[in-house]
């Protein structure tokens, strides 16, 4: 290590020989899967990475990919921001994706609401039931608070700063960063108005599928929920696919659902028919 501090030729040779290193935590380029869906041709994968513990990873998807989130471990937290990627001043909306469908549980064929009252994303499959509209993510005060440290640099960074990072590489800042959900860790409301985390450990390789109903900016943090009640910084690998697919049609069962989440995708095509 010292050699290629003080050599630069050392340190050029050190990170040429690191070429074909593999580690779990990186993306594949190009993109390759064995376990797509048999609909799914090979050259129509977009984005294939694993998410480290305490990492983020982010992309630009167009209208109809599918994004496939697979908790590896029974321990991911994958808290999301999304952004209409032609005009990112539209955002996930948390507020609108709740009072819009008068449920805060998100879950199989719920929506994603931009604060333009469009339908940013939506949920096809989810095995995993556990998700949180509440809580947001957590921040450096949280993180230091919590486990001493709140660096983005440190040992326990924090989603916020993970979330700061993402958007940068879209030219974004930090008064974009909005409040996000989570999947994978859920909170429960109680009748009290308690909070209630659903933290698990769950069973691993638990399964979320959403579809892209707008060209998106997609930034995920995987870092620990703000309310996970264990002293450690205790999160796993993240799993992110994403393939081409076809743009919902209006006999779709997801777009049909819903009076309200009818009129969020008609919104959606009064859009895109400019």
């Amino acid at each position: 290590m010292t050699e290629t501090l003080a050599n630069p030729l050392a340190a050029r040779d050190h990170a040429r020989g690191m070429e074909g290193t593999v580690i779990e935590s990186m993306p594949v380029l190009p993109p390759v899967a064995d376990d797509l869906p048999p609909e799914v041709a090979p050259e129509d994968l977009l984005w294939e990475e694993t998410i480290a513990a305490g990492g983020y990873a982010t992309r630009r998807l167009a209208r109809g990919s599918r994004l496939r989130l697979i908790d590896l471990r029974g321990d991911a937290c994958a808290s999301i921001l999304l952004f209409n990627a032609e005009m990112p001043t539209e955002r996930l909306n948390v507020a609108d994706t709740v009072k819009v469908q008068w449920n805060a549980y998100l879950g199989e064929g719920k929506l994603l609401l931009s604060d333009m009252g469009r339908v940013i994303m939506s949920i096809l499959e989810d095995d995993a039931g556990t998700h949180d509209t509440f809580c947001g993510t957590s921040n450096p005060a949280t993180n230091a608070a919590k486990y001493g440290n709140g660096t983005n640099s440190g040992p326990y960074p924090s989603g916020r700063d993970r979330f700061l990072l993402g958007a940068a590489k879209h030219g974004l800042t930090r008064r974009d960063v909005h409040p996000c959900v989570t999947l994978f860790k859920g909170a429960r409301i109680q009748e009290d108005g308690a909070i209630t985390p659903q933290i698990g450990p769950f069973e691993p390789g638990r399964t979320v599928v959403l579809r892209a109903e707008m060209d998106v900016i997609v930034v995920i943090a995987n870092c620990p929920h703000v309310l996970d009640p264990r002293d450690d910084y205790t999160v796993t690998p993240l799993r992110a696919s994403a393939w081409r697919g076809p743009v919902t049609t209006e006999d779709d069962a997801v777009r049909t659902a819903t009076p309200e989440g009818l009129r969020a995708f008609k919104n959606v095509e009064d859009y895109f028919r400019r």
